[in-house]
């Protein structure tokens, strides 16, 4: 008996040395999984709706209520443009917070422990579906301006050259990755989501009025305003000095926030 458990114990051992360990999930599917994720839920589905849906209505208002002077594909841009520099953001900020607002994080960072990667394949995903998303809104733009000028019986104006839709995408890009560093910052669905107002709508505000009557902050605004300096992304041409001032204050409003933001979720307990 003492011989048949022996050979049952080496057997079991024996099976175990022969098992080999899992192979680790690739990176190409958790980009996969995070593009479900940006679509499986309510808020993700209607979020993606909401943003073609408000340049549909904004291009429809354009073809209804400008001038006809005014029906010119700058013109469709801008109004288009308007809805997606709020919703874009939102859209990365909710890729991340729903892992700690929807409590799904537990799960995500046990079948994926190093949440490095989890945050990178999100960031990607974020970036691809707004660079697609621009280039749909823009799309839109352009039908729009074929039909609203067919319709007013004026012949369509193309004003925005290739390079400045380059231009375009870079600073709503931008904009979106605001978005995502409130999110790893804060990891709070309405929290981040008023960070970015106020980000977006109120500090801009604050910071012309200061520049109205203060010469040093005039002076000091394109180096230490990240929104003025993506401001003149919009206008296309950039200098040299242009693509430093952008840097500098990304470099304070965006990359520092977002390393900061990045060792806290190393570090953050998940529940």
């Amino acid at each position: 008996m003492t011989t048949a458990t022996t050979t049952g114990i080496e057997r079991t051992a024996a099976h175990a040395a022969a098992r080999t360990a899992p192979a680790p999930i690739p990176f190409t599917r958790l980009l996969r999984v995070e593009l479900i994720k940006m679509f499986n839920t309510r808020a993700g589905f209607w979020l993606m709706a909401s943003i073609a849906a408000s340049a549909l209505i904004a291009t429809v208002c354009v073809i209804a209520f400008a001038p006809d002077s005014a029906l010119n594909y700058d013109n469709f841009g801008a109004a288009i443009g308007i809805p997606m520099t709020l919703l874009l953001p939102v859209m990365a900020i909710l890729s991340v917070t729903s892992e700690w607002s929807q409590r799904s994080g537990l799960t995500t960072f046990t079948l994926v422990p190093h949440r490095g990667r989890v945050i990178w394949a999100k960031m990607l995903v974020s970036m691809a579906l707004g660079a697609v998303s621009i280039a749909v809104a823009l799309a839109i733009g352009a039908l729009g301006n074929l039909v609203g000028t067919a319709i007013a019986g004026v012949d369509p104006v193309w004003d925005i050259p290739a390079s400045q839709m380059g231009y375009l995408v870079l600073a709503n890009v931008l904009n979106l990755l605001i978005g995502f560093m409130l999110g790893v910052l804060i990891r709070n669905s309405p929290g981040a989501i008023v960070g970015f107002v106020v980000y977006g709508f109120v500090l801009p505000t604050l910071s012309m009025l200061l520049a109205n009557f203060q010469h040093w902050w005039e002076r000091a605004q394109p180096w230490l305003d990240f929104n003025y300096a993506q401001g003149q992304l919009y206008d296309g041409g950039l200098t040299g000095n242009d693509w430093a001032q952008l840097g500098v204050s990304g470099l304070i409003w965006l990359v520092i926030p977002l390393t900061v933001g990045l060792a806290m979720v190393m570090r953050s307990e998940v529940k």
